[in-house]
């Protein structure tokens, strides 16, 4: 899968999570600084960590960690299924 094609994919699914409430679309800023964050790390609690702080920054709500994770799991999902079917 192109990198391109991946970055698309993480950018879907982050679009569609509302994780403060403020409604789907409400985090394009937080979307794109996550995305440079997946592919800064290779765990899902440090990508959960920098999630959590990304978004606490911008609305000084704090997301619980276990959402972040959840959230980093399917993100780094995404980037490592990506980066197995290159050849």
């Amino acid at each position: 899968m192109e990198a391109q094609q991946t970055n698309l994919l993480i950018m879907e699914e982050l679009l569609k999570w509302d994780p403060l409430g403020y409604g789907v679309g409400s985090y394009e800023t937080e979307v794109v600084d996550v995305l440079q964050a997946v592919h800064m790390y290779d765990t899902a609690i440090k990508l959960a960590r920098k999630t959590q702080e990304i978004y606490e920054f911008s609305f000084e709500e704090m997301i619980p960690l276990s959402e972040c994770e959840k959230m980093a799991k399917k993100l780094l999902e995404i980037k490592n299924s990506a980066s197995s079917c290159e050849i």
